[in-house]
């Protein structure tokens, strides 16, 4: 659920379309957050890169992480319909044999 959030808040940022949307504004420097810092998993504006928390952090474009994250819910998520089909079919055959 984390990652899920984190992913569907990263796509938000990304995919701005263009813009700058008050919603993609830190509000304390009134900086874009188009920045993500790893180590803290999450959002960043230039100015807080910059700062003592996150300067020997390794923060990389919003982008990024944002198809990082994609992929692996994407991964996860094939991974519990391999699961769910297997347990179909298994039901199945029980249903079958008690039959």
């Amino acid at each position: 659920a984390n990652i899920a959030e984190i992913a569907r808040q990263l796509s938000l940022w990304a995919g701005g379309g263009g813009g700058v949307g008050e919603e993609n504004l830190f509000r304390q420097h009134q900086e874009a957050l188009e920045l993500f810092c790893k180590e803290d998993q999450q959002p960043v504006c230039v100015v807080c890169n910059r700062s003592q928390a996150h300067r020997f952090h390794t923060v990389v474009p919003v982008e990024e992480p944002a198809q990082e994250y994609k992929e692996n819910i994407q991964a996860l998520l094939q991974a519990l319909k391999d699961k769910r089909e297997k347990f179909l079919e298994s039901r199945k055959t029980r249903v079958r044999k008690s039959l």
